[in-house]
C-alpha cells in the first residue's frame, strides 16, 4: 500500500504571516552553510575572508540565478506574457542549474580584490554544505508535493493527495538521498584525504556528483516544462550536461585547477 503524502508546506504562522518548510529549509541552508564555512576558514587561518559579506552575494546570487534560469529555460512564455510573475518568487519557480551559475558569478564578484586562488578555494569549501543544502531543498519540495515522479507501483510508491490519487515515485526522496551521500563523501574527502589541498577537486566532484544524478533520475520526473513532451531528453538533462563536463575537466585535469 503506498505511502500517502499529506504533509501541510505551512510549518506555522504568525497572524496573517505563513511560514512555509521551503522558506525554513532555505534559511538553515544559508545559516548552516555560514556556520560551516566559517569554522573551515577558522580552522586554516583565513581570517582575510568574510563570512557575512560572502553570505549576503551568495544568498542573492543563488536565488536571483536560480529565478532566471526558471524563468527563461523552463516556462518562458508564460513569463513573457506576464512579466510580473518573474518577480513573484513566492510562487515558486527556482532552477538548481540557475542557482549554482548565481552562486559563482557572486562569489566572482564578491572576490574581484581578492587574492588569485580565492574563488576556487572558496567553491570547494562551499560544495559541501551545497550538497546537504540540495537534499535539504528536495526534502521541501515533497513536503510541497512539487517536481512529481511518474506513476509507479512499485515498492515506494507515494500518493501525493494534495495533487491526485495516483502512485507516483518519490522522486524528491531519491534526489535528497544522493545529495546528502554526496555530501558524506564531499566530508570526509575534505577531512579525511589531501582533496582540499587541490584546488577545484571538490567542486568538480559537486558538480559531478549534482549533475548526473539530476541527469538520471529526470527520466522518473513529470516534464517540468510545457513543451519538453515532444522531446527525448528533459531540459533538466539538457542543463545538466555542461556541468557533468566541467566537473569532469575540473576532478581530472590538474593544469585547469590552477585557473579560478
Amino acid at each position: 500500500m503506498p505511502f500517502h503524502n499529506h504533509l501541510d508546506p505551512i510549518a506555522f504562522s504568525i497572524g496573517p504571516i505563513a511560514v512555509h518548510w521551503y522558506g525554513i529549509a532555505f534559511a538553515v541552508i544559508f545559516g548552516f552553510g555560514e556556520w560551516f564555512i566559517g569554522k573551515l576558514l577558522v580552522r586554516e587561518r583565513r581570517h582575510d575572508i568574510e563570512t557575512d559579506r560572502l553570505f549576503l552575494y551568495a544568498l542573492g546570487g543563488t536565488v536571483l540565478g536560480a529565478r532566471i534560469v526558471h524563468c527563461a529555460f523552463y516556462d518562458p512564455q508564460y513569463y513573457l506574457t506576464y512579466p510580473w510573475k518573474i518577480f513573484a518568487v513566492w510562487e515558486g519557480g527556482l532552477a538548481s542549474h540557475g542557482g549554482v551559475i548565481g552562486l559563482v558569478l557572486a562569489l566572482m564578484w564578491a572576490n574581484r580584490a581578492s587574492p588569485r586562488g580565492t574563488l576556487m578555494y572558496l567553491l570547494d569549501r562551499i560544495s559541501i554544505p551545497a550538497a546537504f543544502g540540495g537534499g535539504l531543498v528536495r526534502l521541501a519540495n515533497f513536503v510541497n508535493s512539487e517536481i512529481l515522479g511518474l506513476p509507479t507501483d512499485g515498492p515506494f510508491a507515494v500518493v501525493f493527495d494534495a495533487i491526485d490519487a495516483v502512485p507516483r515515485h518519490p522522486v524528491q526522496l531519491y534526489e535528497a538521498a544522493c545529495y546528502f551521500v554526496l555530501g558524506l563523501l564531499l566530508a570526509s574527502l575534505y577531512f579525511r584525504t589531501p582533496a582540499r589541498n587541490q584546488p577545484g577537486l571538490l567542486t568538480g566532484v559537486f558538480f559531478v556528483g549534482v549533475f548526473s544524478a539530476r541527469l538520471l533520475l529526470e527520466r522518473y520526473k513529470v516534464p517540468q516544462a510545457a513543451f519538453e513532451g515532444a522531446w527525448w531528453i528533459s531540459m533538466g538533462q539538457v542543463l545538466s550536461l555542461p556541468f557533468i563536463g566541467v566537473g569532469l575537466l575540473l576532478a581530472l585535469l590538474p593544469s585547469l585547477r590552477k585557473v579560478h
